[in-house]
């Protein structure tokens, strides 16, 4: 049987008339390799926010199951004119929405989580030897059939959960990047390209606020053995393949330095030092929908006393989290106040497991350079600091300096990071 090829194009790729024929053309290149092709789509561009800009015009806070309806429409679009342009290139193509195409997830509107993909409309279009193209970033609702969006980034969690259905080994990620960098090149110009990244390494770059991958796309990447090859869509340069960590040749102490400068900090007083206010805290930010990443809690240090609680969600979500919070007031905290201007800075690398020191050198680094760390979080092979926005850019060059990441010239980036 034909091998099959699941590609996947982001909203530059596609985001005009040119783009759309050129990402036609290298579709119906593998297909003229013999090769079945089934390839995702994002939305056109700007797309999405011009979508979300019409509804902010008309409401102060959109109803989520409109909102989907809505920004669902973006992906649909690319498809059906990538399509068009196909057939124009002599082959049959055929264009799906995510429920078409079988991608069922929860009810959790605007951030739904893919539960299964049933793809007998996508093989059965296979068989009929025609290029499937699937809207990325939308699916169905499992149990009330209402149409949901996946969150920014989607589509490439679309590309690869439809190639992990359809038992391909690789889903290929064609973006505005040649591959994943070193750092964001737009910070530091030398930045080198990976050849390699496990999946580990690639989810916590994902999770510290490396863009050119979505973090569940990887998950779910890691999870179901695909790998994935992300490269330009602009040029025929191979990228970077994030594959399994026994499969990598080496692991560097430091692989990438990552940023955000898109976090905010939440400062609960007055907890009570008892069984289960935490557990309220959280589990009032879970019901809304809201991720946290790093949290701090300092403990009373006389009987009696109350704890202080710290910790960080998306810019985004700081309205969500702070409507959902407010009613526990005078519950289970005494008093909220919130920072909307906070960045993060992490280094990432699967050879610090096994090399002490790397805590100590950040720490010196960012010191040096007068960067104050307001929280840390670590794991075996990341550290992250909390710091303020402004300091962002500095903080990665130093560290990425001090880390001695720079290329050789060769891989530097010449399209800008997502």
């Amino acid at each position: 049987m034909r091998e099959l090829i699941v590609m996947k194009f982001g909203g530059t790729s596609v985001a005009d008339a040119e783009r759309i024929k050129r990402a036609a053309r290298r579709i119906v290149d593998k297909r003229e390799q013999g090769h079945r092709v089934v390839a995702v789509l994002s939305a056109r561009g700007k797309t999405t926010d011009e979508l979300i800009s019409m509804a902010e015009e008309v409401s102060d806070a959109p109803d989520p199951r409109e909102m989907d309806m809505l920004l669902s429409t973006g992906e649909r679009i690319s498809c059906a004119l990538c399509a068009m342009a196909i057939n124009d290139l002599g082959h049959r193509a055929i264009s799906l929405t995510g429920s078409q195409a079988g991608i069922v997830t929860d009810e959790s509107h605007t951030k739904a989580l893919i539960l299964d993909v049933r793809a007998e409309r996508i093989q059965a279009a296979l068989e009929e030897d025609s290029i499937v193209l699937v809207a990325g970033f939308q699916g169905v609702s499992e149990n009330a059939r209402n149409v949901t969006t996946l969150g920014r980034g989607g589509s490439d969690t679309s590309a690869v959960a439809v190639a992990a259905a359809l038992g391909a080994r690789e889903c290929e990620i064609y973006t505005d990047v040649a591959g994943v960098y070193s750092a964001d090149p737009r910070i530091v110009p030398d930045a080198r390209k990976l050849a390699t990244v496990s999946f580990e390494e690639m989810l916590e770059m994902a999770a510290s606020g490396a863009g050119v991958l979505q973090l569940r796309a990887v998950e779910y990447a890691r999870n179901h053995g695909v790998r994935i090859h992300c490269r330009s869509s602009f040029d025929e340069q191979p990228g970077t393949v994030v594959l399994a960590e026994g499969e990598t040749m080496e692991q560097p102490l430091i692989t990438a330095v990552t940023h955000s400068d898109k976090e905010a900090r939440i400062t609960l007083t007055g907890v009570p030092d008892a069984p289960g206010a935490a557990a309220r805290i959280f589990g009032a930010l879970a019901q809304a929908n809201v991720n946290v990443d790093m949290i701090v809690q300092n403990e009373p240090v006389s009987a009696g006393g109350q704890a202080e609680i710290s910790f960080t969600v998306p810019r985004e979500d700081l309205r969500v989290a702070r409507t959902a919070l407010e009613p526990l007031t005078g519950e289970a905290f005494a008093n909220m106040t919130t920072h909307e201007q906070m960045g993060k800075v992490s280094i990432i690398g699967a050879g610090m497991r096994s090399h002490p020191g790397v805590a100590a050198k950040v720490f010196s680094v960012l010191a040096r350079e007068g960067v104050n760390i307001d929280m840390i979080s670590t794991s075996p092979i990341k550290i992250s600091c909390v710091i303020d926005r402004d300091s962002v850019e500095l903080a990665v060059q130093a560290l990425h300096s001090a880390f001695e990441l720079a290329g050789d010239g060769t891989d530097i980036a010449e399209e800008p990071f997502k």
